[in-house]
């Protein structure tokens, strides 16, 4: 028995010795995550906050795949969600599962869905690309897709990509490289190269107010606000402002803030306005007048064509972007009048509205490619790619693909431009949505947010107030 109790002791012994300095009780030592772990800053400042846990037998595990479950849950701390485990929505997802109360609340504030058949799969694996918009979702960073949101991350130093050069979004990402990310996006001085740019000035109200090094009172106080005291809020992340103050920046609580909204700013930023107040989106409705285009199963494309088009218009409304169509109406305008009107417009980009024949099926996207003439070929292509991505997802069509096309409209013209072919209206499939009202707004609305995610790569700004019009 005695035996017993010294070799136990000896353990404790060595356990101690080996917990590195500045490690608080608050965050556990990780016998996997030593001094010499590429992620141990990050890894070791959620396991203060609480954000992140390892096992019993006291390890992380850094290496092992983040399940959905567990992306849930660890963004779920860091917002303050209620982690209570109770029922949810999803049939695989019980009273009992420990991420029960995080993955219902990431579901009511639109962070992460469940799928068609009612299932959220909690134990299938997150990819890199997956983790990009669960965080853009999250801390509202500004990307809607998860290509738009891998560039958010990268122009905010969240995230880099791999050594072969690619971002690898279909792969699935490990513990430490996830803590990495999360600790990044909450806290800006984990990122890469990092500049912190006030988005709004608030005064404390309170008559003493700590300050701490993450967004929760699991987090170690670094330093004490005094009442009327100005800060400068640099990020929101939940209910906790991220905030500069006489050199010093950390986390404090927005209830003891007076004049900050509770979250990240609703509406579009003044950088944002001043931004698209700049751009000017043409809208081409193909044929027109007597050039009725593709007929068939009842419809005409010229129809279809501007139907789309002013619903794009009517969308774009009060946005603060200029837009004009090459035609309002029935009427008939040439190829080279299109172009003509839209250098005249001093258009930005330019997206040509058409619908297909010939038996096929599905949606399709052209650019033109040699430089020559348009000098906006990669822009051209980034823009095709945008829309064709959201028009593929909301028609749940067939992807026919991003394709070059030696077509006037778009060699002929000085902006990055596209044409975009819908679907074909020969085939009674396509022609069904084609004619449907409802089916030419999700069209629409489609092109729209393609626009939007082409703007929100190219310009690094945030433009959600933009994509919550529609969604």
């Amino acid at each position: 028995m005695r035996k017993g109790l010294f070799v136990a002791f000896c353990l404790w012994l060595v356990v101690g010795l080996i917990i590195p300095a500045g490690h608080t009780s608050a965050a556990p030592y990780f016998y996997d995550v030593g001094t010499t772990h590429r992620a141990k800053e990050e890894i070791y400042y959620l396991a203060q906050g609480k954000i992140v846990q390892g096992s019993l037998s006291g390890y992380f595990y850094p290496y092992k795949n983040v399940t959905r479950a567990e992306a849930a849950a660890i963004i779920g701390r860091t917002l303050n969600f209620d982690g209570t485990q109770r029922a949810t929505k999803f049939k695989d997802v019980g009273k009992g599962n420990f991420a029960s109360g995080y993955i219902q609340e990431a579901v009511e504030k639109n962070i992460i869905s469940g799928y068609k058949d009612g299932t959220f799969r909690p134990e299938q694996f997150v990819t890199r690309g997956e983790m990009a918009l669960l965080l853009n979702r999250a801390y509202s960073l500004g990307g809607n897709t998860i290509s738009a949101a891998i560039q958010q991350l990268k122009m905010k130093g969240i995230a880099q990509g791999l050594a072969d050069g690619t971002f690898g979004q279909d792969q699935p990402i490990i513990r430490a490289d996830f803590a990495v990310f999360v600790a990044r996006a909450i806290n800006p001085k984990f990122r890469i190269n990092y500049q912190a740019t006030a988005i709004q000035q608030a005064t404390v109200n309170a008559s003493a107010l700590n300050v701490r090094q993450g967004p929760s009172t699991n987090f170690d106080a670094v330093a004490v606000l005094k009442k009327g005291q100005k800060v400068e809020v640099l990020q929101i992340v939940g209910s906790w402002a991220y905030v500069r103050a006489s050199g010093m920046e950390g986390f404090v609580h927005t209830a003891y803030l007076s004049g900050i909204s509770q979250s990240n700013p609703a509406g579009p930023s003044d950088k944002l306005l001043e931004y698209v107040k700049t751009q000017t989106i043409i809208i081409d409705p193909g044929h027109g007048g007597s050039d009725p285009g593709a007929v068939a199963n009842g419809l005409r494309e010229k129809d279809i064509n501007l139907s789309v088009a002013l619903k794009v218009q009517s969308l774009f409304k009060d946005t603060g972007f200029n837009i004009a169509l090459t035609r309002e109406k029935d009427v008939f305008v040439s190829l080279s009048g299109r172009v003509d009107f839209a250098k005249k417009m001093n258009g930005d980009i330019f997206v040509s509205i058409h619908t297909n024949a010939g038996g096929g099926t599905g949606t399709e996207t052209y650019y033109y490619s040699a430089a020559a003439t348009n000098p906006y070929v990669e822009k051209s292509k980034k823009l095709a790619q945008c829309i064709q991505k959201r028009l593929v997802e909301a028609w749940n069509a067939a992807d026919r693909g991003v394709k070059r096309g030696n077509l006037h409209v778009l060699r002929e013209n000085n902006m990055p431009a596209v044409l975009v072919e819908l679907g074909f209206i020969d085939r009674k499939e396509d022609a069904a949505k084609l004619g449907s009202s409802y089916w030419q707004e999700k069209a629409a609305k489609a092109i729209y947010l393609g626009i939007l995610d082409y703007y929100a790569s190219e310009s690094g700004l945030n433009f959600q107030p933009l994509y919550d019009r529609v969604q």
